[in-house]
């Protein structure tokens, strides 16, 4: 039905004078405000608007990790750092899930960013709370959190290694996308939730002990480009990272905070970024102190370099010198206000000078910070990021919660060993065991609660004896002579490998290791007890690899958790005891010994991570047993997907990660194969699953020798996914 409205010429005027008198007196306030202060604006013309107005002592205080407030034009304080590796850290409670290596353990890229949601809440819940007390002008207390760190880990010694996803370009890459897009929120929000902060830019990936003096020098253009930068770039192209962290070292002769070719011909010119770049905490004295690159003449010079070559804000506070450089004509304030511009389109993002009732984000509840839905989430990441390393048919234990299993199903891994539970005589020991902090990491929140490794364990087997750890064989061996099956906790911890630390421990250096096995200790009392015949189930927490070599001979099963958070113990435990089916496979290569590795130093690749070392590695990069038995059939590739049959042999169900790589035909100074696709599969017992994984284009992008650049490159790739490999032509 139509319905016809009839309106005189005179009623339409009066209609149209009405709305526009309402539209005058509605935006009049807005006509009425600086241009800085109309949300209506775009964040950009609001923040040119703004550094006009400003003073060139205003411009130099908002250019520090504390920017100070400017009270005469309503600016309030912002504080640039705060951290969010595994959740919200260095501020009080909040939910504390497993390092960011044991979260690329998972080859989960959904859970990732459900992670980095949950820390972006519980950030969220935690400035609006600080907004309410009047604290938001405290360290750790904003909305700009330097995380993901995206370095490649090349090398096991780098103490740092811990905060990275490991030793993989696209695992990186992916993973930080992730952590970008949980952090930041949808791209299509009207305002940003979080600034996130790619790091470090580039080439960094230790010795802690020289990172402010030394320089990563005649680095391979293919290596910079495949390896060291190719995570940043996803992170800046695809995931639209806010801020990019400049690094301590140099690279080619300049600090990386005052590389314009890394800042300005890379980063800006070639990717189009136009987010912000930060330095490295204090990274700007390293130019020109005593102890450092012995760069720039003078604080003023290095200051002044700095700005001009890209760096925008600095964690410290020798920006403050800026004013001295535009006196002495070192840098001009047009220069100044390029970085100035990008700082405050960021704070405009998220809406820092807004009514606060605008922003969504800020109607988060309170109830959400450590919540039982964070809780399992952390739970859930820990379960998914235990790699068992070594079973000869000890796991699962059986739970003495449920009635013996009977026959073949007692024993679902087939191995060596026939073991028939009995689990009073379960005995717990070793310097892990009990030990909550260890279980943190590095760059931690503080969580409500700790389920350490033998809470864990005894949760679900009461029985089992928890034995104080000392450093002494015998009376370690002693202490557990009534045992039948011993849980050795140990491995390393954070107060051993980490940033820039004083370690005295031998095989530690600067938070560094020089040498990747095992404490001796740990590694006599492994043998001890072997000896004197008991089971030997080795729980091995670090955030990097460790050499085992012994150990594969004195222990019946290797299960690494790294710095499992705050449900790690609870996680091991239902993998222990069959609860859960472990799925976890090693983000990094675990070499046999230093005298595997190239020197620490040297920054090319050859040698360096599965992509490039050609000798034989205790366990390889991917590498992960399951209770479960997985065989590959033969793939196909058509029309840009692969697929391939993957049977779950076993009577348990389990999960599977295929993992897809890639090697060009007759490139023989290319990677020796190459991770570009993953996906976890859940397959039920006695089934197969076709598994289809997307192989795009951007999956053939390669190095091209005759331009210099990766490109999507034509020719002859070899597949390889399982024991197969598929040749085809691109």
């Amino acid at each position: 039905m139509i319905i016809k409205v009839s309106i005189k010429k005179e009623e339409l005027r009066r209609v149209f004078l009405f709305l526009s008198v309402f539209q005058f007196f509605t935006f009049l306030p807005l006509l009425a405000q600086a241009p800085y202060k109309n949300p209506r604006l775009s964040p950009k013309e609001r923040a040119i608007d703004l550094c006009q107005r400003l003073t060139l002592d205003e411009k130099v205080g908002l250019m520090m990790h504390y920017s100070k407030p400017v009270e005469r034009l309503d600016v309030p304080v912002f504080q640039w750092w705060s951290e969010a590796l595994h959740g919200v850290g260095r501020n009080g409670n909040a939910t504390v899930f497993p390092i960011t290596m044991a979260m690329a353990a998972t080859f989960d890229t959904l859970l990732v960013e459900r992670v980095f949601t949950a820390v972006s809440d519980e950030a969220r819940v935690k400035y609006n709370k600080a907004c309410r007390l009047g604290t938001q002008r405290e360290m750790y207390h904003g909305l700009s959190f330097w995380t993901p760190n995206i370095n490649i880990f090349r090398d096991p010694r780098w103490g740092r290694g811990q905060e990275t996803y490991g030793e993989d370009p696209y695992l990186t890459a992916v993973m930080g996308k992730s952590v970008v897009r949980g952090l930041q929120g949808p791209m299509d929000a009207p305002y940003q939730k979080l600034l996130a902060c790619a790091k470090h830019f580039a080439v960094h990936s230790g010795p802690e002990w020289s990172r402010h003096r030394y320089n990563a020098e005649n680095i391979k253009l293919r290596d910079l480009y495949e390896t060291y930068l190719y995570a940043f770039r996803a992170l800046v192209k695809e995931a639209k990272v806010a801020e990019v962290m400049c690094a301590y070292n140099r690279f080619e002769g300049k600090p990386c905070c005052g590389s314009d070719r890394l800042l300005q011909q890379i980063l800006r010119e070639e990717w189009k970024f136009d987010g912000l770049v930060t330095s490295d905490c204090w990274a700007v004295d390293d130019f020109w102190k005593d102890w450092g690159h012995h760069y720039s003449e003078s604080k003023t010079v290095a200051v002044s370099e700095a700005v001009i070559a890209g760096t925008d804000v600095e964690c410290g506070e020798t920006f403050g010198s800026l004013k001295d450089g535009v006196k002495e004509g070192r840098i001009k304030e047009e220069t100044i206000d390029r970085s100035l511009v990008r700082l405050l389109e960021a704070r405009f993002r998220l809406g820092d000078f807004d009514d606060p009732h605008l922003n969504p984000w800020n109607r988060i509840p309170d109830d959400r910070l450590c919540c039982q839905e964070h809780s399992e989430l952390a739970l859930e990441a820990a379960r998914k990021s235990i790699v068992l390393l070594k079973n000869n048919g000890i796991l699962p234990l059986e739970d003495p919660s449920q009635p013996p299993l009977k026959g073949e199903e007692s024993s679902p891994f087939k191995g060596e060993l026939d073991f028939k539970g009995e689990l009073e005589r379960v005995f717990i020991l070793g310097p892990n065991a009990a030990d909550s902090t260890m279980m943190w990491g590095n760059y931690n929140g503080f969580p409500l609660h700790t389920i350490t490794l033998a809470e864990g364990i005894r949760s679900i087997c009461p029985s089992a004896s928890l034995i104080p750890w000392k450093k002494d064989v015998e009376q370690q061996v002693q202490a557990a002579k009534d045992a039948q099956t011993v849980i050795f906790c140990g491995g390393i911890s954070p107060s051993l490998e980490g940033e820039e630390m004083d370690v005295k421990e031998e095989g530690f250096k600067g938070g560094d290791r020089t040498m990747i096995e095992l404490p001796q200790t740990q590694r006599d009392i492994l043998a001890a007890l072997h000896k004197a015949g008991k089971r030997v189930i080795l729980v091995l927490c670090s955030g990097s690899a460790i050499g085992l070599v012994p150990e594969q001979q004195t222990t019946d099963a290797i299960l690494q958790v790294w710095y499992g958070g705050q449900a790690g113990g609870q996680a091991l435990a239902e993998v222990l005891f069959g609860r859960i089916n472990p799925s976890g496979r090693l983000p990094v290569t675990f070499y046999r010994n230093v005298e595997q590795l190239p020197d620490f130093e040297n920054y090319n690749m050859e040698g360096h991570t599965y992509r490039y070392f050609r000798g034989e590695p205790l366990y390889p990069f991917g590498y992960g047993l399951s209770y479960s038995t997985f065989v590959y059939g033969k793939p196909r590739f058509a029309d840009g997907k692969l697929t391939v049959p993957v049977s779950n042999k076993s009577k348990r169900d389990g999960t599977e990660t295929v993992l897809v790589y890639i090697s060009k035909v007759g490139d023989a100074d290319g990677p020796i194969r190459t991770l570009r696709a993953f996906q976890r599969v859940e397959i039920a017992a006695g089934s197969t699953a076709q598994v289809s994984i997307p192989l795009p284009d951007t999956a053939f992008e390669w190095w091209d020798v005759k331009s210099n650049a990766m490109r999507i490159l034509p020719g002859k790739y070899v597949i390889q996914v399982g024991k197969y490999k598929l040749t085809i032509e691109r």
